[in-house]
C-alpha cells in the first residue's frame, strides 16, 4: 500500500484564450458602431434689432471700467467697495427686487470688480444679473 500524500495540482486558468475573445468582440464593436455627429444642427438663431432699445425701468445698468471704478446709471460711485456699490445699487433700483442688473464690463476689467458687483447686488437682493457684451459688428447684445 502506498500512504504517501500525492500532490494535489492546482487548478489553473488559461486566461489567453478568454483574452483573445474579448479583443475580437472589441475589433468586432469598434468596426459596426456608427458615430453620429449631434453638433451639427442648423439653426436659425432670433435676430434683435439694437436701435429700438425702449426704456426699461427695470434695467440698473452697472459699468465697470479697466481701472475697476463703477458706475450705476451713468453716475459714477465713490469707492471701490462692495459696500459702496451695494448703497447705489439699492438707490438705483427703483423696481425694488424685480429690477435687472446689466454689468457692462470692460474686457480688460479685473475679474475681481465683476465679483464685486455681483456680491453687491446679492446683498440688496437684486437676483437676476446680465452680462452686457458687444459683437464684433458693434452692437450691443446681452445674455443671461
Amino acid at each position: 500500500m502506498n500512504f504517501r500524500p500525492r500532490a494535489k495540482d492546482e487548478p489553473e486558468i488559461n486566461l489567453i484564450p478568454f483574452i483573445d475573445v474579448l479583443l475580437v468582440i472589441l475589433i468586432f464593436l469598434m468596426l459596426t458602431t456608427t458615430y453620429s455627429k449631434f453638433t451639427e444642427l442648423q439653426l436659425t438663431l432670433p435676430v434683435a434689432d439694437a436701435e429700438q432699445q425702449r426704456d426699461h425701468p427695470k434695467e440698473v445698468i452697472v459699468a465697470v471700467a479697466a481701472d475697476g471704478r463703477y458706475a450705476v446709471n451713468k453716475t459714477g460711485v465713490e469707492g471701490k467697495s462692495v459696500d459702496a456699490v451695494a448703497l447705489a445699487l439699492r438707490s438705483a433700483a427703483s423696481a425694488g427686487k424685480d429690477s435687472v442688473v446689466i454689468i457692462s464690463a470692460d474686457a480688460t476689467a479685473p475679474h475681481q470688480s465683476v465679483v464685486t458687483v455681483m456680491e453687491a447686488a446679492r446683498r440688496v437682493g437684486l437676483t437676476q444679473i446680465t452680462f452686457a457684451t458687444q459683437s464684433t459688428a458693434g452692437t450691443r447684445a446681452g445674455s443671461r
